[in-house]
């Protein structure tokens, strides 16, 4: 049986750094797209396009996502895990305030997965860059909204505790063996 783990939580609260050592630890794991369809849009001469059309930006993530969690259904591995799932594309559509289609809840329950691990915001760790610009601040509230999102689909959050990356990294699949 296949177990399709999502790691959650505002920008620059070490998701993906746990991502980079579950990969050493030869883990199969699905990569934050949003960077790259930033980094697309910017060779076409669009700066920041979740801020200039956050639909497009989101549209492109939905389509994007649901092909890596597609792509995991055909690997053959048990464990799966994914930087970011499909219900983050509408809880920062909600945090914008920007309306979408209904496809975007459709597909956040078409598509589901059987563990949620959530990384709080930790002022300590948090940085901005040319593709995550949002505040320690931003990122509170941001988090606010995927908790939100992830909990109206039914998925109860399991909080990753601070720690060094190794540690946090021991915890989910610590919790991972003791539940799967």
């Amino acid at each position: 049986m296949q177990h399709k783990i999502v790691l959650i939580g505002g920008p620059g609260t070490g998701k993906t750094s746990v991502l980079d050592e579950l990969i050493k630890r030869d883990y199969l794991c699905m990569p934050e797209i949003s960077r790259k369809v930033t980094l697309e849009a910017k060779e076409q001469g669009i700066d920041q396009l979740f801020l200039t059309e956050p639909l497009l930006f989101s549209e492109l993530l939905l389509k994007g996502r649901e092909a890596q969690y597609l792509e995991a259904k055909k690997a053959n591995s048990n464990i799966i895990f994914f930087d970011r799932g499909i219900p983050d594309v509408h809880a920062y559509m909600d945090y914008f305030k920007t309306k979408y289609p209904e496809t975007f809840l459709t597909k956040s329950k078409l598509y589901s997965y059987d563990k949620v691990f959530h990384f709080a915001p930790w002022k300590e760790i948090h940085t901005t860059d040319n593709e995550r610009y949002e505040s320690f601040e931003e990122t509170e509230i941001i988090d606010t909204f995927l908790q939100k999102a992830y909990k109206s689909l039914g998925y109860n959050l399991i909080n990753v505790p601070f720690g060094n990356i190794q540690e946090r990294t021991n915890f989910i699949i610590n919790s991972l063996s003791c539940e799967l």
